[in-house]
């Protein structure tokens, strides 16, 4: 079994995620993608970090109609700081004798500038095939933006303009995804619902109901 991770706060998770996951099963002929929401991301400052139950909660529900994608709760289980490579071991090791070749690991291309500072960077990189997928243009809404933090954020900085995956050695392996990024995003969704602003068609049917039900991120539809 072809098994790729997507890792995210997913907060809340979105119809660009489900499209991503699609995407990686149909064109790399992955079997399954497990959804792995961060108990605590450890390069971000977190804007508005829904309790982790309520966000693992989401992805199950975003999950339940297709039998490729799965949550996986490791990250949230273990509690702290979540660390990929940790994530990585922990799968290997469940799915050991299950698995056909290496673990993929789906990264956007807004954390590679960084992704030398991981845990254990070279490592993972060797341990998995990294699939290189494209990302939407970030938020202009700051008032709800995640933010790169400490050395990440120096990093990303520096990165901007000069980065290129191509020609970095932690990346010589990886697959670049082909795939159509959506203009849809955690941040943009939460400052719609906080403005009573209509989201229903950016999330799947069931995590609308369930933001709707619980009334979260202000909202009172």
């Amino acid at each position: 079994m072809k098994i790729a991770v997507l890792g995210g706060s997913f907060n809340p998770v979105h119809i660009g995620h489900m499209a991503l996951a699609d995407e990686v099963c149909v064109s790399l002929g992955y079997d399954k993608v497990l959804f792995v929401p961060a108990s605590t991301p450890p390069h971000k400052q977190m804007n508005g970090m829904t309790d982790a139950c309520i966000r693992a909660k989401m992805v199950e529900l975003a999950c339940s109609n297709d039998p490729r994608f799965e949550l996986e709760t490791c990250e949230i289980d273990r509690g702290g700081v979540s660390y990929t490579y940790d994530t990585v071991c922990h799968l290997e090791e469940k799915y050991r004798g299950r698995l056909s070749g290496k673990i993929g690991l789906i990264l956007g291309r807004d954390l590679l500038p960084s992704f030398h500072l991981w845990r254990k960077a070279d490592e993972l990189a060797r341990r998995c095939s990294l699939i290189l997928a494209a990302r939407p243009h970030a938020d202009a809404d700051e008032a709800f933006m995640n933010r790169a933090a400490g050395v990440y954020a120096e990093c990303e900085n520096a990165a901007e303009n000069s980065f290129s995956a191509e020609t970095e050695p932690l990346f010589a392996g990886a697959v670049t995804l082909a795939n159509e990024p959506l203009a849809v995003s955690s941040t943009g969704i939460r400052a719609r619902i906080f403005r009573k602003m209509a989201f229903q068609y950016l999330v799947p049917s069931q995590v609308f109901k369930y933001i709707s039900d619980g009334k979260l991120y202000g909202s009172e539809c």
